[in-house]
């Protein structure tokens, strides 16, 4: 494959339904090349958006985001919510209306924001509390996993990371101000498609990241490739119609030892002229089914899923500790991935190394 640049814009990922595309990244600035460092495409290089400004774009939106992006996240137990927002300070450009509230439900409450970005579709606001470690890899497992998402969304057919992005440190080092950013985990540009439905199949493909901060709070986020970006698209598959999802990020922030708050923000147009009102209820059914799994898989409990997972890292740090002793690795080798995994409130370093979708996109 030929050198490939992949200009991406400011928007985010969206929903199984549908697939995003927006060019306000590169309305001010974007230029990073990333090489991705795969032997199915040598030589390809990834094009950044203006990162700091997406994040940006996501704290004005995300009360949650902002408390994890300019509190203080540098200590593990440090925790952050829902009850230390103060919802007076909301951005005067745009207001929020309520659409659903019951602190009985699983998506506690629902609101939406017309103009955002000074586009028609509605910015929709979903949140909600869960009983529970936040372990945000966890919650993206539920989105990228093929068979964890059949579980929950039925409409979805097929995910695939196609480019990985394994120059972690350069990422980290284009961002800077880890304190407010965290440090970026896990990127790649992956593809989705779903299966025809009342909506015809849609594809996707996009840029996918995750930023994970010392006291347990991680930030999901994701922006759309472009149109003319379609030549990076699997070969040899049918082509479907492009959505465009403006902005999505899920903020999971710990409110506990065994608690967390999510935040997730969906600013999307399935395309094909479909009116708003049409749309917007099915997307509000889709999150709730989301985090009605998430519920569930959280709680989990001796014997659930979760603590099959748990038990399966602890048994990798005591066997990377059985290494060491042993002279497998050196000392600081150890010391090095000690500091990673215990920084990142067991986050699962090691596990977010599978090669799975990155695309967190419900």
């Amino acid at each position: 494959m030929t050198t490939t640049q992949a200009s991406i814009s400011l928007c985010s990922i969206l929903f199984a339904y549908l697939a995003p595309h927006n060019a306000l990244a590169f309305a001010t600035s974007a230029i990073h090349k990333i090489p991705i460092l795969q032997e199915k495409s040598p030589g390809t290089e990834i094009e950044l958006p203006n990162l700091q400004l997406l994040f940006d774009r996501v704290s004005v939106a995300s009360p949650l985001a902002r408390l994890v992006m300019e509190g203080d996240s540098s200590t593990a137990g440090n925790c952050v919510g829902f009850d230390a927002i103060d919802e007076a300070q909301q951005n005067p450009e745009f207001k929020w209306r309520n659409v659903e509230a019951n602190k009985r439900k699983t998506v506690h409450r629902i609101d939406k924001a017309d103009r955002f970005q000074n586009l028609k579709t509605p910015l929709l606001r979903f949140r909600s509390s869960i009983k529970g470690p936040c372990i945000g890899e966890r919650f993206s497992h539920m989105i990228v996993d093929l068979e964890e998402r059949k579980k929950w969304d039925d409409q979805v057919a097929y995910v695939n990371e196609m480019y990985p992005i394994q120059d972690l440190g350069t990422i980290n080092s284009i961002l800077g101000n880890h304190s407010k950013y965290g440090t970026c985990t896990r990127l790649g540009v992956g593809y989705t498609q779903t299966k025809q439905g009342i909506l015809s199949p849609r594809e996707q493909l996009t840029l996918s990241g995750m930023q994970q901060y010392p006291n347990g709070a991680t930030i999901l986020w994701g922006t759309e490739m472009e149109e003319h970006h379609n030549h990076l698209l699997p070969e040899g598959r049918s082509r479907y119609t492009r959505a465009k999802s403006h902005l999505f990020a899920a903020t999971l922030a710990p409110t506990g030892p065994d608690s967390f708050d999510v935040e997730y923000l969906l600013q999307m147009d399935v395309g094909g002229g479909i009116p708003n009102f049409l749309t917007t209820p099915a997307l509000m059914d889709a999150v709730k089914k989301l985090f009605e799994h998430a519920k569930m898989y959280f709680e989990g409990g001796d014997g659930s899923e979760l603590d099959l997972y748990l038990r399966s890292q602890q048994e990798e740090v005591e066997c990377s500790k059985i290494e060491v002793l042993s002279g497998g690795s050196t000392e600081d080798d150890y010391s090095l991935d000690a500091e990673i995994y215990l920084s990142e409130e067991h986050s699962n370093h090691h596990a977010m190394n599978d090669i799975k979708s990155l695309l967190f996109t419900p």
